[in-house]
């Protein structure tokens, strides 16, 4: 049995030492870049390896860019590689913000042709409440041969989504916060409110009190809901920087409906051109 959505802290614990399973930890903060890698140095699940969002999964920031551009994506191959993952391994990815960086890896291997990828349902903060293991100690494993088949229809550029928007032809949804998508704080970027046309669908509430996922029958009626008539691979997430949004996206396909995009520049890229429309409220 494969994993492509989500997984349990159990279903994970069970087959943790499975050498054809990988785990990668995907920790981050966005107001203390090195925050995440600390958390890894200072306890971890057991064999897992340690991605960082800026440095690994995100290539050089420029005036033209949002704050994470997609990756170099030859370079991160060979470090999915280096990892010791091949076109057989089951990937587990986790974090400790409910998959909102987790969801980036997820995503990103996906866009390679990797299929089996889940994010770890719950994160690091269910597997420390079920008392399952954790380590300092660093892995010890094998690099392995990736072989990437790069499919650059899971996303959107800029150009791509101002055509498809003017032409009605997409559902937008933005997974920000309502009060920065509304425009009523904007803590990060140096513009606030949203891409005119987005929808606003904050992802906690793929969410319930316990920080899981709802369960794939809520996800589908609630996304159904907001969607309408739209088909799924219609549907186009963004955020404030690419990251984020992949959390609806995995919302979505958890629940079956499958093949929607993501607006990789997202919001912090849409600004850099005064010339794109936006909306404050």
């Amino acid at each position: 049995m494969s994993y492509s959505t989500l997984i349990s802290a159990s279903e994970l614990h069970q087959h943790s030492q499975n050498a054809d399973w990988v785990i990668i930890d995907c920790r981050f903060s966005l107001n203390q870049a090195g925050a995440g890698a600390y958390a890894y140095r200072h306890g971890h699940i057991p064999n897992a390896r340690y991605a960082d969002l800026n440095k690994d999964l995100s290539s050089a920031v420029s005036k033209k860019t949002g704050r994470h551009p997609l990756p170099d994506f030859r370079e991160l191959v060979k470090k999915l590689g280096s990892w010791g993952i091949s076109n057989q391994s089951q990937v587990v990815v986790y974090d400790d913000a409910a998959g909102a960086f987790a969801g980036r890896l997820w995503w990103l291997l996906r866009c390679l042709g990797h299929q089996h990828v889940a994010v770890l349902d719950g994160g690091i903060q269910t597997w420390k409440k079920q008392q399952y293991p954790i380590t300092t100690a660093l892995p010890v494993y094998k690099a392995k041969q990736f072989r990437a088949y790069l499919d650059n229809s899971h996303w959107l550029t800029a150009a791509q989504l101002e055509n498809s928007l003017a032409s009605k032809t997409i559902c937008l949804i933005d997974a920000r916060a309502s009060a920065r998508y509304v425009g009523q704080i904007e803590p990060i970027d140096p513009v606030a409110g949203h891409i005119r046309g987005a929808i606003n669908r904050p992802l906690q509430l793929n969410l319930d009190a316990d920080g899981l996922f709802l369960s794939p029958t809520q996800l589908k009626k609630q996304f159904l809901q907001l969607i309408k008539t739209t088909l799924p691979e219609q549907v186009v997430h963004s955020c404030g920087s690419g990251v984020s949004a992949c959390h609806n996206l995995l919302a979505m396909e958890h629940a079956g409906l499958i093949g929607s995009k993501l607006y990789a520049g997202s919001w912090s890229e849409w600004i850099t051109n005064k010339n794109r429309s936006i909306v404050r409220f």
